[in-house]
């Protein structure tokens, strides 16, 4: 049986740098930085005061408050995106088989502020007197239900927990169910609201996070003065349709998803294994799944990128293994310069990204570039985005417990 071809017809987001995919993509394009000091809660006792906190988004202005009460944070940027992504697609729902539609929506770290929260009331007031929402607030699945439930969306629904590959995993898996016809649409991408004392202070003591206090200065992927990423917050949706079943109803078609590679370094918790092994190998995944895909013909990558030495080394490294001279001939940049690094949900915004990047035939940059680093040696599209076509494009995500995920995006020329 032949595979089938997927395509992208909505996408929404929550992010840093704006409240809906369009405002979020529209400052990636501008350069604009998201990253400014924590205002969720006093930091000033933490080394750490610096995050990429979602700005202005009161969820009074899209649920009734007994809703907003009961949905972690996590799950409203979700829900929020997923409505923006379905409105954009156009899909009359009234008129699917919703148990041909399905959800797959990832979170890292769930509702880690719901823990955080009821740890210190039951503390006080006894663990007999939690609040009976606590479960289905801070569940990391919970997004993925709500999103299912919102929609009526009765096939597959699942999330994966693969930290920082999380997004990229979800998007990929829903390509998969999809091509090979276990569904006609997935409702897909990845959510985390994670900018808590303990969540900071557990990734501070790892000696994960940047601690300084200049914002411009934070996160600086392939940098040479780098020195650690930016917790963020945010969430981005994608609805994937089957090409038939989209062109069957007229739907603007953003981008194609042609191939998915995903691995295991099997290495360490958290270090990539040496010169980034296993994203090399997920990246020549991507490319072979989509029918043998030449390297030559990839004219962009969404990097990881998340301004630890270690990464952004290992990524390059990677890079380079796959496309051997064409690495310095293609371009390679990071998004979560400008928006920091938003765990679970890094890899669906960024898949949101790279698909504009292919429609709009605009390459967003890394900002805060200012001393290269010769062992990141690649075109990072410093400080300024620029205009360039291109038709194969590809989003890294790579993950603490060594997972690796890569999808690879085709520019849709109708």
């Amino acid at each position: 049986m032949s595979k089938r071809r997927v395509v992208i017809t909505g996408m929404g987001a929550v992010t840093p740098l704006g409240n809906t995919a369009t405002e979020s993509w529209d400052a990636a394009r501008a350069g604009k930085l998201g990253i400014a000091p924590i205002t969720e809660y006093d930091a000033s006792a933490q080394k750490v005061h610096l995050a990429g906190e979602v700005k202005g988004f009161d969820p009074k202005e899209h649920f009734t408050p007994q809703e907003a009460k009961h949905l972690a944070r996590f799950t409203q940027f979700a829900l929020v995106s997923a409505i923006e992504a379905i409105e954009q697609s156009g899909l009359d729902l009234e008129s699917e088989d919703l148990t041909r539609a399905g959800v797959i929506v990832s979170s890292g770290i769930g509702g880690v502020a719901e823990t955080e929260k009821q740890q210190t009331t039951c503390l006080k007031r006894g663990f007999d007197r939690c609040s009976p929402f606590y479960i289905p607030m801070g569940i990391s699945n919970m997004a993925a239900g709500e999103v299912a439930i919102k929609f009526g969306f009765k096939g597959m629904c699942t999330c994966p927990v693969t930290a920082c590959a999380g997004g990229s995993n979800a998007v990929g898996d829903a390509f998969r169910h999809i091509r090979d016809g276990y569904a006609d649409i997935m409702l897909t991408g990845g959510t985390e609201a994670a900018i808590t004392p303990l969540s900071i202070g557990g990734f501070t003591t790892m000696r994960a996070l940047h601690v300084g206090d200049d914002p411009a200065a934070a996160s600086i992927p392939f940098d040479a003065r780098r020195s650690g990423f930016v917790m963020a917050e945010g969430a981005g949706m994608l609805v994937l349709e089957e090409l038939e079943h989209a062109q069957a109803r007229g739907a603007n078609i953003i981008a194609e998803i042609v191939g998915y590679g995903v691995t295991c370094d099997a290495y360490h918790i958290t270090a990539p294994a040496p010169n980034g092994e296993g994203g090399a190998r997920a990246m020549a995944q991507a490319l072979a799944d989509a029918g043998g895909v030449d390297p030559n013909a990839v004219g962009y990558i969404n990097a990881h990128g998340t301004s630890t030495q270690l990464n952004d080394k290992g990524e390059t490294a990677a890079i380079k293994t796959v496309f051997g001279e064409h690495a310095h001939e293609m371009a390679v940049s990071s998004t979560k310069s400008m928006t920091g690094h938003m765990l679970g949900a890094a890899g669906a915004v960024e898949a949101i990204f790279t698909a504009c990047a292919l429609r709009d035939s605009f390459l967003p940059p890394t900002i805060g570039y200012v001393e290269p680093d010769p062992e990141c040696d690649l075109d990072c599209v410093p400080n300024e985005g620029r205009a360039a076509e291109v038709e194969y494009a590809l989003s890294n995500s790579l993950g603490f417990g060594g997972h690796n995920a890569c999808i690879l995006f085709k520019k849709w020329n109708g």
